[in-house]
């Protein structure tokens, strides 16, 4: 009882807390009695998460990575600092270069200053500063960056990141239900190895809590490795439509990325998100997105954190049900 008293006077402020991936982080750390102050941009979108918690150990703060003295103030007392914060594509003034690198490095010289020296960096895996794509050279950039304020800094880079409200599978399905065919990119060929996004957020409160070796990177992945054209195929049979799949070659889907991006900026966000594609993620999609042998054989893995990771297939049919004709109710009968 009295270590768990400890542990509540122990306070981690986590940016991006409000996200896909932050909620469960939120949680995790909840489950393990800390206190977390959650840093956005906007708080009143993080007020959902304070029913994760017991009262008053989840709160939310303004923090905008642009503004150094809302960073510091969000993080001051905190024992440990979680960065969560990204995007998937850019948008207006939201850019790769000033989410991912430049806040990285704002949030690395308030702990810094704070004197706050146990950081955990979400990146990804494929982040390489040669890479093409932007997405992965500013991930690598914003890896750089922290740790160039604090080289304890453990930075995780999960695979496809799966659960209820992930834009993967659920951005799939909902293309399913309006479109006689999905895109296979490139023939469908690169690899993924999807993770859970509980075991993501169970590996970033480890390392919250001294479970990781300081200043490592770890790669986060799922039991399996599936191509794109068979994660599809399961998409489609979980939610029981037949859709063809048709192959559209790299040079192509980037054409159709340029013209998406057009279209996007000049219809001042009307056009569907679920169906748009950038040049960037075209490029993505031209690389294996799986754990290393390296990352392997040094136990820089969920395995070597202590984890079993999970498998998509027994986690994502209980969410992709509704984008079945019936629902719920698919395979329903009235006796």
């Amino acid at each position: 009882m009295a270590d768990e008293w400890v542990k509540a006077d122990r306070l981690v402020t986590v940016f991006g807390g409000s996200g896909f991936i932050g909620r469960h982080v939120v949680r995790a750390l909840a489950r393990q009695g800390f206190r977390v102050r959650v840093a956005s941009r906007r708080p009143e979108l993080a007020f959902h998460l304070q029913p994760l918690g017991g009262v008053g150990q989840i709160h939310a703060v303004q923090a905008n990575l642009r503004h150094k003295d809302s960073v510091c103030h969000a993080v001051r007392d905190a024992e440990a600092i979680v960065n969560l914060v990204g995007l998937l594509a850019e948008a207006g003034p939201q850019s790769f270069d000033s989410v991912h690198v430049d806040g990285a490095a704002a949030i690395g010289e308030a702990a810094g200053e704070a004197g706050i020296t146990r950081l955990v960096h979400l990146s990804a895996i494929g982040a390489d500063p040669a890479h093409a794509s932007a997405y992965a050279r500013t991930k690598a950039a914003g890896e750089t960056a922290i740790r160039g304020a604090c080289a304890e800094t453990i930075v995780f880079r999960p695979s496809i990141v799966f659960g209820p409200e992930d834009r993967f599978f659920n951005r799939f399905a909902e293309m399913a239900r309006f479109m006689p065919a999905l895109p296979l990119i490139g023939g469908g060929t690169t690899r993924f190895q999807p993770v859970f996004v509980g075991d993501v957020a169970d590996a970033v409160a480890r390392a919250v809590e001294g479970g990781a070796r300081p200043g490592t990177t770890y790669e986060l992945g799922g039991p399996e490795i599936s191509t794109f054209k068979r994660i599809l195929e399961f998409i489609l049979a979980t939610i029981e439509r037949k859709r063809w799949l048709v192959p559209i070659p790299f040079e192509r889907a980037e054409t159709i990325g340029a013209v998406t991006e057009t279209v996007m900026k000049y219809s001042f966000g009307l056009f569907p998100e679920t169906f748009a594609i950038t040049k960037d993620q075209v490029e993505l999609l031209k690389h294996d997105n799986v754990v290393s042998q390296a990352a392997i054989a040094d136990g820089r893995t969920l395995a070597g954190l202590g984890f079993v990771p999970r498998a998509f297939e027994t986690i994502v049919p209980a969410y992709l049900y509704r984008y079945r004709r019936t629902g719920q109710f698919a395979g329903s009968r009235v006796v």
